[in-house]
């Protein structure tokens, strides 16, 4: 089992999704709870940043029975951010890996603005020191992109089942055998991570944020049975396709290849980087 932890609103949003699948235990700790009570826990509000830092509930007993692999998901310029690290370090004995959404920082003003800069920078500095095993950054606008055409009347509910969907399967890669292939381990010390959306026709990526100095590149491909069964090419196209992407002593590919049910095709990327990753588009603002 996997325990899900969503921090705040948006990320409980998200987490909440998981309560369809049956390998996950939801936490969710937002201002929303009316009562806490068994995996719901009520956050207070306050009107700064400082607050929230100087006001850590105590979660011992609430991560009791907490699973030792632990899935968190914070959103980006959300006040109840602050809470994560204080939350993070009650937690720091599991194997936790962090999800960071990152909203569109073009629009950021003010205090978000600020709070996710630090959120961001401060949370990836503490994921390649050791404190949790990964951060993986997800950033809203670039997955709207990928997805294209996503109504507003349900926006942040298809983002978020987008999330969840992706996230999962990611889990189901890690726990079974691929038909072919073997994915590389991450580096020790590379535990920043992005992911893609693959075209697996062409074998193109749709990022879902852009890692600066990118690692490792592990393609995750599902395939449907009819087509693993018959396309005697498939493979070596597939293959041959990977020798182009850009590689080298300090940058590797790997992959696998699953089957799905599905009837469409459908794949991911995770990259993996030790470079902290700056706030691009606020900086180059700053910058002009």
């Amino acid at each position: 089992m996997i325990s899900i932890v969503g921090i705040g609103n948006g990320a409980s949003a998200i987490a909440e999704k998981f309560v369809n699948f049956p390998q996950y235990n939801v936490y969710v700790l937002n201002d929303k709870v009316e009562k806490s009570s068994g995996k719901k826990r009520k956050l207070k509000r306050f009107t700064s940043p400082e607050d929230y830092e100087e006001n850590i509930p105590d979660l011992t007993k609430y991560f009791s029975k907490i699973d030792n692999h632990v899935q968190v998901f914070v959103m980006g310029s959300s006040y109840s951010s602050n809470y994560a690290l204080g939350i993070l370090q009650q937690i720091s004995t599991k194997n936790v890996d962090v999800f960071y959404i990152q909203p569109d920082t073009t629009l950021l003003t003010g205090i978000p603005r600020l709070m996710e800069r630090a959120a961001c920078g401060v949370l990836q500095e503490y994921a390649r020191s050791g404190l949790f095993s990964s951060i993986t950054i997800i950033s809203n606008k670039n997955l709207e992109e990928a997805l294209q055409r996503v109504p507003i009347k349900k926006f942040y509910d298809h983002l978020n089942s987008s999330i969840a969907s992706t996230v999962h399967y990611l889990n189901y890669f890690l726990h079974n055998e691929p038909e072919i292939g073997v994915i590389a381990p991450p580096i020790d010390h590379a535990r920043i991570r992005s992911i893609a959306i693959l075209e697996t026709q062409n074998i193109e990526e749709k990022w879902l944020f852009e890692l600066d100095m990118p690692r490792q590149l592990c393609y995750y491909f599902c395939i449907n049975k009819e087509k693993l069964e018959t396309d005697g090419g498939l493979h070596k196209k597939i293959v041959d396709r990977l020798k182009q992407k850009p590689r080298n002593a300090f940058r590797n590919v790997s992959y696998a290849i699953y089957e799905t049910e599905h009837g469409k095709d459908f794949g991911f990327v995770v990259a993996h980087t030790n470079a902290i990753q700056q706030q691009n588009t606020l900086d180059k603002l700053d910058q002009g």
